[in-house]
């Protein structure tokens, strides 16, 4: 088993050109081992200098996310055996077809069948090796104002707590589950074209809020999002949606704000 891995030492101002490179490491990986667990093994045997974030070790913190064979996803939930193609093309885990983007459809070459490739998200600077400065992406989530404003004007004087329908739960539960990996953000052709785009996770949770009965003014949450930047900015291409580690769906979520806005008379911005 070979992994070929970004590096970046984060002394230069910016990780382009002499600065960066590929390491390659080879050792003996035993079923079940994950991409996390193998970055454990390098940076114990082989070079301790290896810097990658983590955190739960459970796909539920979402640190751990990074472009692996030009793919954005969980290294924690991601086995190595799982990756290597056959002499057919084929692989044991879950294949995903992604919509062609810069950092999938360019970069470093590598063999399938016998290397896994392993680089930091895309769109984000990189701080070192396979660690991205997230703050951005953070700055972005927190412009959606990410926090419950409850309308207590119809709740009764005597309620002690406020109740929904179940299919409503379902529906926000398709929107609450995100875990803020950014995946999502890193696989989205937008985000590395449109600097200002706000991109998939934020305008998911911006909609799971939209739509929460609880809330007390829907419209000002779907005007939060009425420009360029976010909900009109989103060209749909369903990245998003197929790397969700905790199958989110943004897309669907946006095209549904569109509708509500049109219905208002609102109409996407020059």
């Amino acid at each position: 088993m070979k992994l070929k891995i970004f590096r970046y030492d984060g002394e230069s101002e910016s990780p382009e050109g002499s600065q960066t490179r590929y390491d390659t490491f080879e050792f003996d990986a035993p079923p079940g081992m994950t991409v996390l667990s193998g970055l454990f093994h390098i940076q114990e045997r082989f070079d301790d200098s290896l810097s990658f974030r983590y955190s739960c070790r459970g796909a539920v913190c979402g640190s751990c996310a990074m472009l692996i064979n030009k793919v954005p996803t969980l290294a924690c939930r991601t086995q190595l055996q799982d990756l290597i193609q056959d002499e057919e093309g084929r692989t044991t885990g879950e294949t995903i077809s992604l919509k062609p983007y810069d950092a999938i459809s360019s970069g470093e070459s590598w063999d399938p069948t016998s290397e896994i490739l392993i680089e930091p998200l895309p769109h984000f600077p990189v701080l070192k090796d396979l660690i991205v400065n997230m703050d951005r992406f953070f700055e972005f989530y927190r412009s959606v104002i990410p926090v419950l404003k409850a309308d207590d004007s119809t709740l009764p004087a005597d309620a002690t707590e406020r109740t929904m329908e179940p299919a409503m739960v379902t529906e926000l539960e398709h929107y609450t589950n995100c875990i803020l990996c950014a995946s999502c953000y890193g696989a989205c052709p937008v985000s590395g074209e449109a600097p200002d785009f706000i991109g998939p996770a934020a305008l998911a949770k911006l909609y799971r809020f939209t739509i929460d009965p609880r809330e007390e003014d829907e419209t000002y949450r779907l005007e939060l999002g009425d420009s360029k930047a976010g909900w009109w900015g989103c060209e749909f291409h369903g990245n998003c949606k197929r790397v969700c580690p905790k199958g989110v769906p943004p897309n669907l979520g946006i095209g549904k704000a569109r509708q509500k806005l049109m219905k208002m008379g609102k109409t996407p911005p020059e």
